[in-house]
């Protein structure tokens, strides 16, 4: 049923211009609705974001400098859901479509990229108490169980992580991290 639900939400959006909506203000340029209420979680991503990650060695045993991304993260329909665009550097972009629930009151979220070959994944989340944003996998469950954390911004930005989990949640290890800044032009 949520999986119906953002397909739905996506097809609207993609029809919506063909209803005689201006298309430059009916999907980009009206990020309010996105800046209030539940929406206010992800809406305060909004904006182009340069990233810097780094992974964990598969033996554990130091992290290494990724090859970098520029994130892109946009209002649609004033409030309608949250769309972004992860572009990595030598890599296939990504999106992500995300649409506030208001029954289960978290967030459904389809992230496809190409090569995917399931199509995309089905992921989970809702913001905790300490006003991070914890993403879990639904559909279909990674192996080994992952979750991903967004930290709340600041003046210079905002950090990232992907953690692992072999038994089943009990605990988790971080295996990849970013750190987003404004995006200049030039930026690589």
């Amino acid at each position: 049923m949520q999986i119906s639900r953002i397909f739905a939400i996506a097809l609207i959006l993609a029809a919506a211009p063909l209803a005689g909506a201006d298309e430059s203000d009916f999907l980009f340029d009206a990020p309010d609705g996105c800046m209030e209420g539940p929406l206010e979680q992800f809406g305060r991503y909004i904006g182009d974001w340069k990233i810097e990650d780094e992974s964990l060695a598969q033996d554990g045993s130091a992290w290494g400098p990724g090859a970098g991304a520029r994130w892109i993260f946009s209002c649609l329909g004033d409030g309608t859901a949250i769309q972004d665009f992860w572009v990595p550097n030598g890599g296939p972009v990504g999106t992500n479509l995300r649409s506030w629930n208001t029954t289960t009151e978290s967030w459904d979220i389809a992230w496809t990229i190409k090569g995917i070959p399931h199509g995309f994944t089905h992921i989970q989340a809702s913001e905790d108490e300490s006003g991070n944003i914890v993403m879990s996998y639904k559909s279909p469950v990674p192996s080994p169980n992952r979750r991903i954390t967004f930290f709340p911004p600041d003046e210079n930005g905002w950090n990232w992580k992907m953690e692992f989990s072999n038994d089943d949640g009990e605990t988790w290890f971080e295996v990849y991290r970013i750190k987003a800044t404004t995006w200049q032009e030039g930026a690589d």
